[in-house]
């Protein structure tokens, strides 16, 4: 299955005095294409959660490439770069939509806690660890 990247349109109150978008801004705009790649592999990020799993960050980066303005669409594509049912990590890139330039890219590391304990998804919740699966070869 091909997953589309998550598509945005920068808000005015994302922007700065001269209307270019916040950097605070570009980790959010991963968070919710994370949350868009997952609702693509058929995972609710609320059955997860209902199910007494949370999925925290355990580590965030950003580079910044060019300056995303308000009113601009981009497209962030996120990739799985990492998973063994305990730890995930993700890739993303920020392309502006009309041209394609490169506005950031990044990573995140997230864990599965159940509690205050480190689950293994494959132990605890294989039909979620299945949803990751086909996705782990092709990226590793």
């Amino acid at each position: 299955m091909s997953l589309k990247p998550y598509l945005y349109r920068a808000k005015y109150y994302e922007t700065d005095q001269m209307a270019i978008v916040h950097h605070s801004n570009y980790i959010r705009w991963f968070e919710d294409a994370r949350i868009d790649w997952m609702r693509q592999i058929g995972l609710d990020f609320r059955e997860i959660e209902q199910r007494g799993i949370v999925v925290p960050v355990v580590s965030v980066s950003c580079q910044y490439k060019s300056m995303t303005h308000f009113n601009e669409d981009v497209a962030i594509y996120a990739t799985l770069t990492q998973f063994n049912g305990i730890r995930f990590a993700f890739s993303y890139e920020v392309r502006d939509v009309a041209t394609g330039a490169l506005r950031a890219t990044g990573t995140s590391e997230h864990c599965f806690l159940k509690g205050e304990r480190i689950v293994n998804l494959k132990r605890v919740e294989p039909e979620i660890y299945r949803l990751f699966e086909p996705y782990v070869a092709k990226n590793q």
